[in-house]
């Protein structure tokens, strides 16, 4: 698994979106968006994925602030 950060511009905002991949079949196992860049972002993305995160062996970040 492997995750990202972006941001797009919305009416003249930034928003921030965290993006949670497969890289086993490219899916996007889950995401969540918001307008500030924070834990808070990272965690939602991950709170609603289906399945066992106990069960991945890999998973990787570009290893930003965000995470820690």
């Amino acid at each position: 698994m492997v995750s990202a950060l972006t941001y797009v511009k919305v009416q003249n905002r930034w928003h921030y979106i965290c993006v949670l991949v497969d890289l086993f079949n490219r899916a996007i196992i889950d995401h969540s968006a918001g307008p500030h860049k924070n834990a808070t972002l990272i965690s939602r993305a991950f709170a609603t994925v289906k399945g066992d995160l106990r069960q991945i062996q890999w998973f990787h970040t570009d290893r930003g602030r965000s995470y820690f």
